[in-house]
């Protein structure tokens, strides 16, 4: 293999970004002090892909498809997220933050394929064999058919895997590998290319899948090259709060299945473990009679799940109000404020505004839209919402309700958990019949709003007629004080 001339060039740390110069601001990302001189690797003239003995040019009916069927996890939840298991030839990135239980997962996923009568390869870059053993106990791995291999330089790694002939490698992580060809530091953008580019090209050429462990940012991104989530075939991400026992294992890409499902775990003390009833676990410790609280009903993938929807809504002591959102979509909840302001009539407009996701879910799809205006609702005059109801709609900005997919499998999903009532979109009501539950099928979010709180409190607790929660012009407009004294004349100072 003939190389060609090395050569100088400007890479962005970040995205990969390469510019003819050095830049203080990287063009593509926007990041500052990102962009750094590299020595580029030669280009070699040939380079190949798949296996040589396979023709160049093949018909796509005449292609087998018989050896790919999916290889199954320990979890169910796991499988769910990749579409049925892993295929085999599939280059697979885990990211996570550190300490989330990335090695953790692709270990208890090592033991169980290694149990099953096949040939492992664990190559860690990170830690050593005892430190691997010792976890391996911890988690109830036997380490039987399971090869651990200690070593960063990816020409080395392939070496050994076609020594061993496994049947799945694991890499853990991609940060730590190096190729000898490119004389840059471990990590960087040149190469995390390079080593995800060799280790792709020998897993199609022999129909071995490979597990990359990899590591991400403070802002979430994969730390290194962006560019290496579009080398791969599928991007898990594991989420979660190291101080909470519950990850979430999201498919951010999977050219194998959709993007849509999520799994659910719990970290314990024999290793992550999966929940078979996450709507149970998000609404745990919900409590029943306290305002700013409303459940919705959402579909990740194929499973509705029920989540809880938490506002609170204070004065704000700053010139520019807050809006802070945690496991809801920013701009959706600045059209949903915005929508109950001018429709209804609420001054949110002085109000910082929190809205939370409890249990760590992310939402971002539009039904949870009247499920987040009720909760303002509810906090704004301090009173509570039915704890047997859901919401199910999209809230637009005429302040009409409009329908969502799937409502019928929410529902059903949502009175199977002992749910009593549902708030949807008017024009969704036929499809909400045989659902099991009350129905308030309402046209617009006031008409919602007047059917769960017919009447409201002040802040200050009281409750009755000095409220006037349906006043002309405003759904919660407070009554005007009388004016002092006598009323001025025309003309008159």
């Amino acid at each position: 293999m003939t190389q060609g001339k090395s050569r100088t060039t400007f890479v962005c740390q970040e995205c990969g970004a390469q510019t003819p110069k050095s830049e203080g601001r990287c063009p593509q990302c926007g990041q500052w002090n990102s962009i750094k001189e590299v020595q580029a690797a030669p280009k070699p003239k040939r380079d190949g892909w798949l296996n040589a003995d396979s023709p160049d040019v093949q018909e796509l009916s005449a292609v087998s498809t018989a050896a790919l069927s999916r290889i199954g996890t320990p979890f169910g939840e796991m499988d769910r997220v990749l579409g049925g298991g892993i295929v085999p030839g599939s280059l697979i990135l885990m990211a996570g933050d550190p300490g989330i239980g990335k090695s953790t997962l692709l270990l208890q996923t090592s033991g169980y394929l290694a149990g099953q009568g096949h040939r492992l390869l664990y190559v860690s870059g990170e830690e050593s064999a005892q430190q691997v053993r010792l976890r391996a106990q911890r988690l109830g791995v036997s380490g039987e058919g399971l090869f651990f291999l200690g070593e960063t330089e990816v020409e080395q790694i392939l070496a050994h895997m076609e020594t061993v002939q496994p049947f799945l490698v694991v890499v853990d992580s991609v940060q730590t590998m190096s190729s000898q060809e490119v004389p840059s530091a471990p990590g960087s953008v040149a190469q995390v290319r390079e080593c995800t580019r060799r280790l792709m090209q020998w897993a199609k050429g022999r129909g071995v899948p490979i597990l990359l462990a990899g590591h991400v940012t403070k802002d979430g991104a994969v730390a290194g090259p962006r560019a290496l989530e579009h080398m791969v075939d599928v991007v898990l991400y594991l989420e979660g709060d190291t101080l909470s026992p519950y990850r979430i294992l999201r498919g951010a890409k999977n050219r194998f299945g959709s993007t849509n499902e999520i799994g659910v775990f719990q970290m314990g003390q024999q290793g992550l473990e999966e929940v078979s009833e996450p709507s149970l676990l998000f609404l745990s410790s919900r409590l029943q009679d306290v305002s700013g609280s409303v459940v919705i009903v959402s579909m990740e993938g194929s499973r509705p799940l029920l989540a809880e929807v938490q506002a609170l809504t204070t004065p704000t002591v700053f010139s520019q109000p807050r809006r802070v959102a945690t496991g809801v979509d920013f701009h959706r909840l600045l059209l949903v404020a915005a929508a109950t302001t001018q429709r209804l009539g609420i001054p949110l407009g002085g109000q910082d505004i929190i809205v939370n996701l409890a249990g760590g879910l992310r939402v971002g799809e539009p039904a949870a839209d009247l499920g987040i205006a009720l909760a303002l609702v509810s906090s704004f005059r301090n009173t509570p919402c039915d704890p047997a109801t859901v919401a199910v709609a999209e809230v637009g900005l005429g302040g009409e309700l409009r329908s969502v997919p799937q409502l019928e499998r929410r529902l059903k999903e949502a009175a199977r958990l002992g749910f009593r009532r549902a708030v949807i979109a008017q024009a969704q009501i036929s499809d909400a019949l045989g659902s099991g539950l009350e129905l308030i099928a309402t046209p617009t979010l006031a008409d919602a709003v007047r059917k769960l709180f017919p009447r409201m409190r002040h802040r200050n607790g009281r409750q009755g007629n000095d409220t006037i929660p349906f006043a002309e012009g405003s759904l919660f407009q407070e009554p005007h004080p009388e004016p002092e004294g006598e009323p001025d004349m025309e003309g008159e100072p």
